[in-house]
Order: C-alpha cells, then sequence, then structure tokens
C-alpha cells in the first residue's frame, strides 16, 4: 500500500516530463481575423508589393507604440510595434482603409494609441487651452505695457501738515548740533 503514492507521483513526473517535450504549435503568422467584426467590410482597395509597403510605413507612423511610448509604430523596434505593424500589413492586404485601421487599434488600444488625437471630448481642452494661455499671456503684457508707457502717475501735492515738536527731541537736537560745532 505504500508503494501506491509513490508509484502515482513517478507517473505524473513522466507525464509532465514527455508533456514539456512536445513543442507547442507555432502560429503561422499574426492574423487579425475580427477586425471585419469591429470596423466593417473593406471598403478599400486591396494593396501589395511596393504600394503595400509604403502605405503600412505610412499607417504606421500614425499610431503609437505601446512600449516606447515616444515613437511611432513605424519607428519602434519593440516586437508589439513590430506585431502591430505585421497587423497594420495585413489590413491594408485585405483592403481596409486608412480610417478603419485606425479605427480598429483605437478600439483594441483607446485613443492613446493615435499619434494625432481626434478633436472631440476633454481632447478639445488639450488643444484649446494652449492657446487660450497665450492669449491671456500676450493681454496681460500689452496692459502692462500700455501701463508702464504712460508713466508715474502724479499725485496731488499734500497742504503742509504743522508738526509739534517733542520738547525732548529738539533739545538732543541742540546738543548733537552743538557737538558738532
Amino acid at each position: 500500500m505504500t508503494r501506491h503514492p509513490i508509484v502515482i507521483v513517478a507517473l505524473l513526473l513522466v507525464a509532465l516530463t514527455a508533456a514539456a517535450q512536445t513543442p507547442a504549435p507555432v502560429p503561422a503568422s499574426p492574423q487579425v481575423p475580427d477586425a471585419a467584426q469591429f470596423v466593417g467590410p473593406p471598403k478599400g482597395v486591396p494593396l501589395t508589393g511596393d504600394a503595400l509597403r509604403e502605405r503600412t510605413d505610412q499607417v504606421a507612423a500614425l499610431l503609437r507604440c505601446p512600449v516606447c511610448q515616444g515613437l511611432a509604430v513605424a519607428d519602434s523596434k519593440a516586437e508589439m510595434a513590430v506585431n502591430m505593424k505585421h497587423q497594420v500589413n495585413e489590413l491594408l492586404a485585405r483592403g481596409y482603409t486608412e480610417d478603419q485601421i485606425l479605427g480598429y487599434f483605437e478600439l483594441s488600444y483607446g485613443q492613446f494609441v493615435l499619434l494625432r488625437p481626434k478633436f472631440e471630448g476633454v481632447n478639445r481642452l488639450v488643444w484649446l487651452l494652449p492657446i487660450v494661455a497665450m492669449v491671456l499671456g500676450v493681454a496681460v503684457v500689452v496692459f502692462k505695457m500700455r501701463k508702464l508707457g504712460r508713466g508715474p502717475v502724479a499725485e496731488p501735492a499734500a497742504a503742509p501738515v504743522e508738526t509739534v515738536e517733542d520738547p525732548y527731541l529738539a533739545r538732543v537736537r541742540d546738543l548733537v548740533g552743538e557737538g558738532k560745532k
């Protein structure tokens, strides 16, 4: 009876070793099977050859690499960017338009993936706030320059005020004045 658990563990080890030695199936190429359900059927002309390669670089330059974040997919060497570029290539070869491809990636990654964000919603603030700040800054500078250009404002002369001098202070001034003589 004590041999049964040892036999079971040995069989499990043999099975795990055999499973580890069989290679996993490798996909032939990154396929985009569900693009049609997200952006509809292709509306463009399928591309091939040099036109496909050139257009792939143009569209990939409009997408931000999710890994590098500062680079376009066309310029990045990250594995994810390379896969995204292959997807762009495949979609263009199937006849999808630039707008459909950008829409597909926007649905997958959000608006962050677009290097040129759309002018809608909160993005309007991102586009307009720098312009508003610049206009306000120019207005403040012009206002201040006009104010400085006028010069100082002359205040009307005040009537002389008679002062009553403290007798102790007068005596100190007299003594200090005498010491100098």
